[in-house]
């Protein structure tokens, strides 16, 4: 590993951050609105259950939070460590933009927290309920900020160059960017899928242990409910995004239909073993015309191909079975959600054992979803660390590989361990039951 390219063992130290991180906020952003959901539910109907459901995932909210908060701090500190290029060309962009970040997203989810977890007793309801709306919108807020910052990696615009760096002329452009909007939508979805599987899966988790009380029942029929409205919203937004993305980022979706002429009437390739040296597909299975109807809404449109981009094009294999691989699991998620809701509403008696079990079996697909897309967006950015204005070689630092293998390796260890104990607690949780004193 020590002897690798330096640039290369920085990225996989950055991936392995961002692919622990991101699992985090993308279970917070929805979890913290599935929480205000049942205290309002409580509010309405007075039924303890709401509140025996919110308590038990507060706990997980809280948990997911603080893994949050220390994976992202870890992750920040590689802008000076790893690529200092980043922040002295883009600095003056990025910078304001994380920090707007932390002012106006995580210091109102900080202070609004502690009120949530503990002042149930404490403080008056309406307040309780204010703090759950705020921590909820602080999660949303800090989502908007960080896919700003991104959006605009992936579609830079209103900035200028000025001996070599880039600074604002436009701030309305720069926070809409012309993929920002797409980006931030497809995320949202995203994490609403990932609390949703979640609380789902859990839940039904407990219903195979026999639990059939209220709060489970409640939480179930949430997760499933949200599941199955939001999945077929996602794949609608993911063909829009995909169309923004052709426009602007075509090499990037090039490489996410592994197409490498430019054609008309372009196949949609189901499987391929894409080769890099050859530039082919070996053990093509294709769809004939497909990839075109489906980006330009025409049989015989044009899509261009990798070798219109020959040297400015993302590493293809990677990008090209972390789309399939995600559109595959979306799939599964939608016949997962549609069964259990169809059960839920016409089974008087609910669920099926095998059901159920799926369901059980998806809790975390929302985060391997999250990581395959999150992977096709910036490794498909590739080799571009700011489309068109920043290689990623050029930002890179001029840290010593053993140094860089070593941390990368530390990271990695450190991650497993909380990982495994993450799940472990979730489901430690989840067998002592949804109960809760604080009625």
């Amino acid at each position: 590993m020590f002897d690798l390219d330096p640039v290369l063992l920085a990225r996989i130290q950055f991936a392995a951050n961002i692919t622990f991180h991101i699992l985090f906020p993308s279970t917070t952003i929805a979890l913290g609105w599935v929480l205000f959901y049942f205290k309002r539910r409580f509010a309405s109907t007075q039924s303890p259950a709401w509140m025996d459901a919110y308590f038990f995932w507060t706990k997980i909210f809280a948990l997911c939070f603080a893994m949050g908060v220390v994976s992202g701090i870890t992750m920040s500190f590689q802008f000076g460590t790893n690529w200092p290029g980043f922040m002295n060309t883009v600095g003056n962009i990025a910078g304001p933009l994380l920090g707007y970040e932390v002012l106006t997203a995580f210091f109102l989810e900080a202070t609004f927290l502690g009120v949530m977890l503990f002042g149930f007793k404490r403080v008056p309801a309406f307040f309780h309920d204010l703090a759950t709306f705020f921590v909820a919108a602080g999660t949303t807020f800090s989502a908007f900020w960080i896919l700003c910052l991104d959006s605009w990696m992936q579609t830079p615009v209103g900035f200028t160059m000025i001996d070599g760096v880039a600074h604002a002329t436009d701030w309305a452009a720069i926070l809409w960017n012309p993929s920002m909007p797409y980006r931030m939508v497809h995320m949202l979805l995203a994490s609403g899928l990932t609390a949703a599987f979640l609380v789902a899966g859990v839940s039904a988790y407990r219903w195979l242990k026999n639990d059939r009380g209220a709060a489970v029942k409640n939480a179930l029929k949430t997760g499933v409910t949200l599941a199955a409205v939001l999945i077929p919203l996602q794949i609608l937004a993911g063909d829009l995004h995909g169309l923004n993305t052709l426009e602007y980022q075509p090499q990037k979706m090039a490489a996410m239909e592994g197409l490498w002429n430019t054609q008309k009437g372009a196949p949609f390739v189901i499987f391929a073993w894409p080769d890099q040296e050859t530039r082919s597909n070996l053990f093509a299975l294709e769809i004939p015309k497909a990839s075109s109807f489906i980006l330009t809404h025409d049989w015989d449109g044009e899509v261009k191909g990798l070798n219109e981009f020959e040297g400015k094009h993302p590493p293809v294999a990677p990008v090209f079975w972390s789309f399939r691989l995600m559109v595959g699991l979306g799939g599964l998620m939608l016949l997962t959600a549609w069964a259990a809701a169809y059960q839920l509403k016409k089974r008087k008696e609910g669920l099926t054992r095998l059901v159920a079990k799926a369901l059980v079996a998806m809790t975390f697909s929302g985060w391997v979803a999250t990581i395959l897309g999150w992977y096709v967006t910036e490794v498909g950015r590739q080799p571009w660390l700011v489309q068109d204005l920043l290689l990623t070689a050029d930002a890179a630092s001029k840290v010593p590989p053993p140094m860089i293998g070593f941390s990368l390796v530390v990271y990695l260890i450190v991650y497993v361990v909380l990982m495994v104990a993450l799940i472990k607690t979730i489901f430690h949780l989840a067998r002592k039951g949804m109960k809760s004193s604080a009625l």
